[in-house]
């Protein structure tokens, strides 16, 4: 119907949109080459044209073989340097037949477009939605185990299925598979040495997901088995449910691509917006900079796990860049990646003297390009997260959840979007630590964070912001569905059942909710202290409870 509307094309089809669009410019490249390789004479090598060429070549050795043409790559980056001799001893003499064959050799390099030399995989996005609920299967013969097991798990977004029988849960694996694998290591009615037989089973190869070992047995030679089947953990019995669900959290966690920010500087603006679609079909955020003269303030503004940046760019260099960065504390340590076809060695060691990270050789292909900012954001995360995040839930401290709070608001008002920001606290925690024990109450704590990151977005952002207490900010979140969320993450949490020395108990939390939206002039200091004062609120209502900031806010004292 003329009515309907257009469908979005996906990142493959834009992908291979711009490569047909950088396949009708390259006439026009070449054209231009042409044209200035014409205007090099051996009385006059003009150092404006030697730029030129040496530029446009430059773009041209890093350009091509990302889009498919690895012959034009490397016939261009020899011509590169060719110019590049010329550009360093401009007093030199060039013969007239070194001219022509350059020359020639510059009028060739369409004939390496007839085939296109280099496959160009399509890179998946291994992002797993934080608020998608995983499918855990538990094999194990112990049903009351099993029962308890599964009222634990589901509170923290897990869909259980149980299997009494490694058989029962082979037949089911020929037609689906789960998102992990629970497993006992002994089962008495199926061998008198199951963990021999553990060996043989195809469940373990076949499933293609991690999985864990409950056993009661702890002994070396266990673990060791456990290494060798490949195991991503061995839980000892009694389960400790809280430390069962960090261990398949943790394990996730590795799996899921990191969700970042990525800032590429470059001013080839087709090769850009390739790594930026690909970067997007990761999974990743990523935006362009052409004019690098306000560098400082889009990072300001954007905020970038890392940067990727040209080497040679039209008005400044990249390391003088990367330099200019590195003058301010809270950049110090942002990654930044030079990209470049320039494939001299002591020219890369000082550009990354200059303050970067890494020297990438243009064309880099996709997949090379997803790991490498997959790997330097991990190391910088873990960097970052000795200094910054909490050592026993993994949380952000308090001053870095206030941080965040700031940013979220600025932003959000700036794209006239909601954001709601919650205060959360554990009720009567006293208690616990004063009846079980300050490890019993480490517990607590580990759990109702296990839970903010299980069933809140990867937008989402949580911070302990003392003792506990935690703050979360729901970016694009207006207060209604804020308070859906989290209603339903103090049900959950109420429902978790404790164990300490036999003595089973459990926990509930109030929690204090304010958006923007109520409150359109505050900065992010001022719409904390809405959430903290609807936070005293549900505690003076009866603890166990969502309550929303009214618009006007009264005066109040902090209830223990």
């Amino acid at each position: 119907m003329a009515n309907e509307p257009a469908m979005t094309p996906s990142v493959s089809e834009l992908l291979e949109r711009l490569r047909q669009d950088y396949l009708a410019r390259l006439p026009e490249d070449f054209a231009d080459l042409a044209r200035l390789s014409s205007g090099l004479t051996v009385n006059s090598l003009d150092n404006a044209n030697l730029e030129s060429l040496h530029h446009k070549l430059h773009k041209l050795a890093g350009s091509g073989g990302t889009f498919g043409f690895s012959s034009l790559s490397t016939q261009a980056r020899a011509l590169e340097k060719q110019v590049k001799t010329w550009l360093d001893n401009t007093s030199a003499e060039v013969s007239e037949n070194t001219l022509v064959q350059f020359a020639g050799e510059i009028a060739s390099l369409g004939e390496s477009m007839k085939i296109a030399d280099v496959d160009i995989p399509s890179i998946s996005n291994a992002e797993t939605d934080s608020r998608k609920k995983l499918t855990i299967w538990i094999v194990e013969d112990d049903s009351i185990l099993c029962q308890a097991l599964t009222r634990q798990l589901e509170p923290f977004n897990y869909d259980v299925k149980i299997f009494n029988r490694i058989a029962d849960a082979e037949v089911a694996a020929e037609t689906q598979h789960p998102d992990m694998l629970v497993m006992d290591v002994m089962f008495e009615n199926e061998n008198e040495n199951a963990t021999e037989v553990l060996v043989y089973r195809p469940i373990l190869t076949e499933m293609n997901c991690p999985f864990l070992f409950i056993s009661s047995t702890d002994d070396f030679q266990s673990r060791v088995r456990a290494s060798q089947l490949g195991a991503s953990g061995y839980v000892l019995k009694p389960l400790d449910v809280p430390r069962l669900v960090n261990r398949m959290e943790q394990v996730f966690a590795c799996r899921r691509s990191t969700s970042c920010r990525v800032l590429i500087v470059d001013d080839d603006i087709e090769l850009a917006t390739h790594y930026r679609l690909v970067l997007l079909e990761a999974g990743m955020e990523a935006e362009i900079l052409i004019e690098a003269r306000i560098i400082l303030d889009k990072i300001s503004n954007y905020q970038p796990d890392i940067i990727l940046m040209d080497v040679n760019m039209p008005d400044i260099s990249g390391p003088d860049m990367a330099g200019v960065i590195r003058q301010f504390d809270k950049w110090f340590n942002l990654p930044i990646v030079y990209l470049s076809a320039d494939t001299d060695l002591k020219w890369q060691v000082k550009a990354i003297d200059r303050g970067a990270d890494d020297f990438l050789i243009k064309p880099i292909s996709d997949a090379q390009l997803v790991s490498a900012v997959r790997a330097h954001i991990e190391r910088a995360c873990h960097f970052d997260g000795q200094i910054s995040r909490d050592s026993l839930t993994g949380l952000l401290k308090h001053s870095r959840i206030k941080e965040s709070v700031e940013f979220e608001t600025l932003r959000a008002r700036r794209q006239r979007k909601p954001v709601s920001v919650a205060m959360l606290d554990i009720d009567h925690f006293k208690r616990v630590n004063d009846t079980y024990g300050h490890a019993a109450g480490d517990v607590v704590i580990s759990a109702i964070a296990l839970l903010l990151r299980q069933r809140l977005r990867q937008s989402d952002i949580i911070g302990r912001y003392g003792g506990e207490e935690f703050a979360v900010v729901l970016p694009d979140c207006d207060a209604s569905t804020a308070e859906q969320i989290l209603n339903d993450l103090r049900v959950r949490f109420a429902s978790l059942n404790f164990n300490h020395e036999g003595k089973d108990f459990s926990c509930s939390i109030s929690i204090g909710l304010a958006c923007i939206t109520q409150f359109p002039e505050c900065n992010g200091a001022e719409l904390l202290l809405a959430a903290d004062a609807a936070l005293y609120a549900a505690k003076k209502g009866g603890r166990n409870k969502v309550r929303i900031a009214p618009a006007i806010l009264a005066n109040k004292e902090r209830i223990q």
